[in-house]
């Protein structure tokens, strides 16, 4: 909690070194939504969301959670290739700074953030929350520019040199996307609603039903071995969206690249390695690094790709729950 208060009182630091016409924290908000255009309550109060441009309704908490958190940066100077921002920001470093407080690893550059999550039809569809991706280069086609939807057709983005992050109109998109979940997801009360808005939300769940494994946790694994890739394959040769060796595959039946086979293996995998060693964060560094290397060690082993790999998963399974 200490380490928290710290980074938002650097924000607020930083906040009020860039923009002195904000006259204090609690002003920040109100003064850029009203700058903005924007109308209601500071963003705890989930009060600005908005389904369709110009009309207001209620945000569900995801949203006004996200929302919040990117206004924390309002004022934040632009800087080329930032992701510091006790230094600045870009916009796609922007975007990944804020999302990754929610446990949702975004890719670096905006031209591959554009391919998160799932596509969203129009502005009319957009929900708080959603990247908002834009072409403003003719000399060089394709997505060079980001920003995350507010409500009411505004978006929070980091703009260009000599600027600051700033909430601005949002103009006309090329793509939107959403990464996160749908608010009527929180109904279906299954373990782990809030991965219903990652990719492959479906299959996580379903495998979870099935072996009695946190869907969370699945989704949680998958993020972290592929970012939810499901062609990735990597240096060593694991393949696919929960990243098995070939030989291990093969003894579990599984196609590594086809994901609803590898969702369902790795349930079945993550539940026979927490039957055999009793944690959940043994079978997850069994899952990294190898079930005779955690039997040789009586524990994690002391790698610190693999202790890293278990904090990494444990976290981001928290934040999906």
């Amino acid at each position: 909690m200490e380490g928290l208060t710290a980074v938002q009182a650097r924000i607020q630091e930083i906040q009020t070194r860039f923009t002195p016409q904000l006259p204090s924290p609690s002003q920040n908000w109100a003064s850029a939504a009203a700058s903005a255009g924007l109308t209601g309550a500071a963003p705890s109060t989930g009060a600005y969301a908005t389904a369709t441009p110009g009309t207001a309704s209620a945000g569900n908490a995801s949203e006004s959670a996200v929302v919040a958190e990117a206004t924390k940066y309002l004022g934040v100077p632009y800087l080329w290739g930032g992701t510091d921002p006790a230094k600045g920001l870009d916009c796609s470093g922007f975007l990944q700074l804020v999302y990754k407080k929610f446990g949702v690893e975004l890719p670096r550059v905006s031209s591959q953030q554009a391919t998160a999550g799932r596509p969203v039809a129009s502005l009319t569809d957009a929900r708080p929350g959603d990247l908002v991706f834009f072409d403003y280069d003719p000399a060089r086609p394709g997505i060079d520019h980001a920003g995350l939807y507010i409500g009411n057709g505004k978006m929070v983005a980091a703009p260009t040199e000599g600027q600051n992050v700033k909430i601005q109109d949002v103009g006309q998109p090329t793509a939107i996307r959403r990464v996160l979940p749908e608010q009527a997801a929180a109904a279906t009360g299954a373990s782990g609603t809030a991965i219903a808005g990652v990719p492959y939300g479906n299959l996580f769940t379903s495998a979870a039903g099935r072996y009695g494994v946190d869907a969370s946790l699945l989704a949680a694994v998958a993020s972290t071995e592929s970012n939810f890739d499901a062609g990735a394959v990597s240096p060593a040769g694991a393949q696919g969206l929960m990243q098995f060796m070939p030989a291990t595959a093969r003894g579990l039946g599984v196609s590594a690249l086809d994901p609803a086979s590898a969702v369902d293996g790795a349930a079945r995998y993550l539940k026979q390695l927490t039957g055999q060693f009793g944690s959940t964060e043994l079978a997850l560094a069994a899952y990294n690094a190898g079930p005779g290397t955690v039997s040789r060690y009586g524990g994690i082993p002391p790698y610190p790709e693999t202790q890293n790999y278990v904090r990494t998963v444990m976290s981001k399974a928290e934040a999906y729950r």
